[in-house]
């Protein structure tokens, strides 16, 4: 049995050593830089205000112009050229040009700059060289399936000194992306490599998704038969600890030993980031929630442009259904917006009462709603900088819903409840007591990942060493 193990921890660790010594490294890496992304500051500040001259079309004639017939939420943007309504469904979205109703998706690479340039100057940014420089599905900034509503997507390059480029939907003609030299260059040695994230791979979800998560199955079988071995090699010398190798082999057990916890509870952790809904829930809303909550509304009710007056100010107008009802909420600021209730009523957010009337219909015996702290054990965060969230507690279900937009962000089960301690906290040590003292958890992080890329490095030089005696054999 010792002999079976000792020769599949063997071989595995020839497979996987470089592989274990690249998710350490990267994993430094990843700690302070992050994927790109188009953050929700920029995308606000990118926003010109509407102009509201051309917005002659009602949104409910905007909604029957673009085919989606679910209808959940609408915005209204300024577009290159006016206007534009923004229509979204439960699968798709559509755009439409507020003055006639018009197809507003991207066609050209002239409309795309003229987006991206209008986007970059209201945040400040050079674009005076900016050019299209890419028209596809995908590439390595991109691949996330968050995009697949918006491809193709037009990449625009600033031609700025930071390098950023800007990626334009052609669905809808708002800038979804942006990156800048130096994330990608980070990226390319950090989450590219973490995830296994190369275009031709990630491109195919469900393919992408089996091949790291059976590599990390893989990897974290050879971990625990190297704990088993290595506790089981531990000698006994008088009254202290030893280890029976020499050279490499001594150092690696050493090493091991001392990283066990670690190693184990970390490639764990990670192979759960693959989770995708094997072991625990998904902390999604169940299609029979989702019915209550993104129920289609009427979209006559919506008063025609010249009777709904909007701040000039405004940079971005949606409306959207909650608990049955019609709300409109102009965005002026990141931190600044306007909640217009059916009544008329105004106000920054939505109120406890309103979360509760909802959370009433998706599920019995709910609590009061309450406002989640900032170091709440299940952290969720609002859109809008300052906005509360709020947590209705219904028995072993929680619902944690957006105060700005009355979005549900998480829905909480026992086992997601439980998936957030072991993947989360266990991965990104984003345990409570850390997040207060965010200067030792990176101390924390960056000390362990270079304990176990030393831990690792060791294991490539016996691998090599295994090799070499295999090959001349």
């Amino acid at each position: 049995m010792m002999g079976a193990i000792v020769l599949l921890h063997r071989w595995l660790g020839v497979a996987f050593c470089l592989l274990f010594a690249m998710w350490f490294a990267t994993g430094i890496v990843m700690h302070f830089v992050p994927f790109p992304s188009l953050t929700e500051a920029e995308r606000v500040a990118g926003l010109a205000p509407v102009g509201r001259a051309q917005a002659t079309m009602t949104v409910a004639d905007a909604v029957i112009a673009s085919g989606i017939a679910d209808a959940t939420r609408v915005r209204l943007i300024q577009g290159s050229d006016g206007p534009v309504y923004v229509v979204s469904g439960p699968s798709r979205l559509s755009a439409v040009r507020a003055a006639d109703g018009q197809d507003a998706s991207v066609r050209s690479p002239e409309v795309a700059l003229a987006i991206a340039g209008t986007h970059a100057r209201q945040r400040g940014l050079d674009a005076a060289q900016a050019a299209v420089v890419a028209h596809a599905d995908y590439d390595q900034w991109s691949v996330p399936n968050g995009f697949d509503r918006h491809r193709p997507l037009l990449r625009v390059a600033l031609g700025d000194a930071a390098g950023t480029e800007v990626y334009v939907s052609s669905r809808t003609g708002e800038v979804v992306l942006d990156t800048t030299r130096s994330e990608r260059g980070w990226n390319l040695v950090g989450s590219v490599l973490h995830w296994i994230y190369p275009t031709i791979l990630r491109s195919n979800w469900k393919l992408w998704d089996r091949v790291v998560w059976t590599l990390s199955l893989l990897a974290l079988f050879a971990a625990l038969l190297g704990a088993v071995l290595g506790i089981v090699r531990v000698k006994m010398r008088g009254r202290q600890l030893s280890s029976p190798y020499r050279g490499w082999h001594a150092l690696h057990h050493v090493i091991g030993l001392a990283a066990t916890v670690f190693v184990l509870t970390w490639i764990f952790s990670g192979w759960l980031s693959m989770d995708h809904g094997r072991l625990f829930s998904r902390g999604q809303v169940s299609p029979a929630e989702d019915g209550v909550i993104n129920a289609s509304p009427d979209w006559t009710m919506v008063p025609s442009p010249d009777r709904n007056p909007i701040s000039s100010l405004t940079r971005e107008v949606e409306w959207f259904a909650f608990d049955g009802k019609l709300y409109r909420r102009e965005r002026i600021d990141l931190d600044t917006q306007v909640v217009v209730r059916p009544d008329g009523a105004e106000s920054p957010v939505l109120s406890a009462q309103e979360i509760a009337t909802l959370t009433m219909r998706l599920a019995t015996g709910c609590d009061a709603p309450s406002i989640l702290a900032g170091n709440d054990d299940y952290p969720a965060q609002s859109a809008v900088p300052g906005a509360p969230v709020y947590r209705s507690r219904c028995g072993d279900v929680w619902f944690d819903i957006d105060g700005a937009d009355g979005r549900v962000l998480q829905r909480l089960d026992a086992s997601r409840r439980a998936y957030r301690w072991f993947y989360s906290a266990l991965h990104t040590l984003d345990f409570p007591i850390l997040m207060a003292h965010p200067r030792l958890r990176d101390v924390l992080i960056v000390g362990l990942c270079a304990l176990g890329l030393v831990f690792s490095i060791t294991g490539i030089v016996i691998g090599w060493r295994r090799l070499r005696l295999s090959f001349a054999s």
